[in-house]
């Protein structure tokens, strides 16, 4: 059946099934700079813990467990905070000082490339 043409019945049902591509890469890091409060809220962030932090930190990378690695050196490279990380899907969200953010992406992207052979795409600011 086409999506296009499921009427979204329950008699009618459709597996979707999401794959991630095999391979060594860092597919976003992006920090998004003075966020809303709301963003705070629809990440699963608490506003009076993190809004003070200025900035958040979004990263995604396959394979997914290297999302605990990039974890690890964002907290040993500047004083940020881990806000969300899921080694199944690969996402690390921190949050901190924009200039502090920066900086851990900074050193994920050059270790990710220097030691794990990884593709890694620049760092993009909102």
């Amino acid at each position: 059946m086409e999506i296009k043409k499921w009427n979204g019945s329950q008699e009618d049902l459709m597996r979707i099934i999401q794959e991630s591509v095999p391979g060594k890469q860092i597919t976003m890091a992006h920090i998004i700079a003075s966020p809303d409060e709301i963003i705070y809220k629809k990440l699963g962030l608490d506003p009076k813990v993190d809004y003070h932090r200025l900035a958040i930190g979004v990263l995604t990378l396959t394979p997914s467990e290297t999302a605990i690695i990039a974890a690890d050196l964002a907290i040993k490279a500047s004083a940020i905070e881990i806000g969300f990380i899921d080694r199944f899907s690969g996402t690390l969200i921190i949050t901190g000082t924009i200039s502090d953010v920066n900086i851990a992406f900074e050193r994920i992207l050059a270790y990710a490339a220097s030691e794990l052979g990884f593709n890694v795409c620049p760092i993009t600011k909102a």
